[in-house]
C-alpha cells in the first residue's frame, strides 16, 4: 500500500512545518510521530491535554522542535488564532492535516437534539473550512503546500441513522475537491483521505456489531499513516486506503435498487 520515492526510501519532510489537528489519539497521533520521525516540525492540536502532552513527547524525542497545542478545533476562532500564532512562530505552516473529528449517532427515530447535528458539523466541517481558509493563502504566496481533509466512506455510502456524521464528511468531501481544483496551478495540493475501518476509539465505538467489518476494508493507522505521508503532495485529490468502499458509488449508479435493498438489509440487522 506505501508508496516509495524514486530510491525506494520513504519520503522525508526535513525542515517542513507540519499542523496535526486531532493529534492525541488514533489516526492524527500516527500522522503526527511519522511526520517527525521523517523530519518534520509538528505541531499537534488537539483537546485532552494529558494525551496530548504524551505524544508530545514522543514528538519531540524524534524532532526536538516538535510542540503540543491545547486547541478545541470546533471554536474556529480559536483555531484560526492558533494556526496563525504558529505561522509567525515557525514562519509558515507547509502541511495541515485535519484530522480531528467526532462521531455520533443520530437516529430521527428518538428524536435527536439538533444540538448533535450543531456540534458534528463544527467539529468535522467548519473546522476543517476555517482551518484551509487560514492556511492556504500563505500556501499560494509560497507557491508550495499541502492539505489533507479526512473524510469517511460514510459519506459516499450513508448508513441509517448517522446521518449528521456522514453529511458532515460528505460536506468536507465536496469542500476539498473544489479547493484543489481551485488552488491547483497555484502549487498548493489538497487532498481528501478516506481511510476505511480502522480501530481506533472511533472506529471501535462504531462497531456496535460485535463483528469487525470485513478485511478488505480494515486498515491500521500505521498502514493509513504510511499511505498519506507517501501520496500527499502527488497530483491525485482522493487518498484511498482501500478500494472496496468506492464500489458503493458505481452500485448507487448502476443498480440503485439493489444498492438501497443491501443498505436497509444492514439497518435491519442492528
Amino acid at each position: 500500500m506505501t508508496r516509495r520515492s524514486a530510491s525506494g526510501a520513504p519520503k522525508r519532510f526535513d525542515d517542513r512545518v507540519a499542523v496535526v489537528t486531532g493529534a492525541s489519539s488514533g489516526i492524527g497521533r500516527r500522522l503526527a510521530l511519522d511526520l517527525a520521525g521523517r523530519g518534520a516540525t509538528v505541531v499537534g492540536l488537539a483537546r485532552r491535554r494529558p494525551l496530548l502532552d504524551e505524544v508530545g513527547a514522543e514528538m519531540r524525542a524524534l524532532s526536538p522542535a516538535c510542540e503540543s497545542i491545547v486547541c478545541d478545533v470546533s471554536r474556529a476562532d480559536l483555531l484560526c488564532d492558533t494556526l496563525h500564532d504558529i505561522e509567525r512562530r515557525h514562519g509558515r505552516i507547509d502541511v495541515l492535516v485535519n484530522n480531528a473529528g467526532i462521531e455520533q449517532p443520530t437516529p430521527i427515530a428518538s428524536a435527536t437534539r439538533f444540538d448533535v447535528f450543531r456540534q458534528l458539523m463544527a467539529t468535522n466541517y467548519f473546522a476543517v473550512v476555517a482551518a484551509t481558509l487560514a492556511v492556504v493563502p500563505g500556501m499560494r504566496e509560497r507557491r508550495r503546500g499541502i492539505v489533507v481533509n479526512v473524510s469517511s466512506d460514510s459519506a459516499r455510502a450513508p448508513e441509517a441513522r448517522g446521518g449528521g456524521y456522514a453529511a458532515s464528511k460528505a460536506a468536507v468531501s465536496a469542500f476539498t475537491e473544489s479547493v484543489a481544483h481551485e488552488v491547483a496551478a497555484s502549487g498548493v495540493h489538497v487532498h481528501v483521505l478516506y481511510p476505511a475501518w480502522v480501530p481506533t476509539a472511533m472506529g471501535l465505538g462504531d462497531n456496535d456489531h460485535g463483528k469487525l467489518p470485513p478485511k478488505a476494508v480494515r486498515r491500521t493507522e500505521a498502514q493509513v499513516s504510511n499511505l498519506v505521508l507517501e501520496r500527499m503532495g502527488g497530483t491525485g485529490i482522493d487518498i484511498n486506503a482501500a478500494a472496496l468502499p468506492k464500489l458503493a458509488v458505481i452500485g448507487r449508479t448502476f443498480v440503485p435498487r439493489l444498492y438501497e435493498r443491501a443498505m436497509r438489509s444492514y439497518e435491519t440487522r442492528e
